[in-house]
């Protein structure tokens, strides 16, 4: 109810040391045939938060998606879903 009342408080940003960088590679199945492929960019930094009574310092990590793609294999001529079966009841699909 009181959010946005008050005076403003002046507040700056600067880096404190270097951004760390990485490249994150992930696939995912998607259908038969299909793979999704996605590239991530993770980025760490520190940075030093500066107000008129105090300095915070915080660390802020954020993964930005830069590609994705689908990978289209060749369609299998059949196809046998066999999740939730294990060595005792897997002869039941012979049968």
């Amino acid at each position: 109810m009181l959010a946005g009342r008050g005076p403003g408080v002046p507040i700056k940003i600067s880096t404190i040391g270097n951004v760390i960088t990485d490249l994150r590679s992930e696939f995912t199945a998607q259908g038969i045939n299909q793979t999704l492929h996605r590239v991530y960019l993770q980025v760490e930094c520190e940075v030093s938060i500066l107000t008129p009574y105090k300095s915070i310092s915080e660390k802020i990590a954020n993964q930005v998606l830069i590609a994705e793609n689908v990978i289209v294999g060749k369609i299998p001529s059949t196809y046998y879903n066999l999740n939730g079966l294990d060595g005792s009841n897997a002869i039941d699909i012979i049968e």
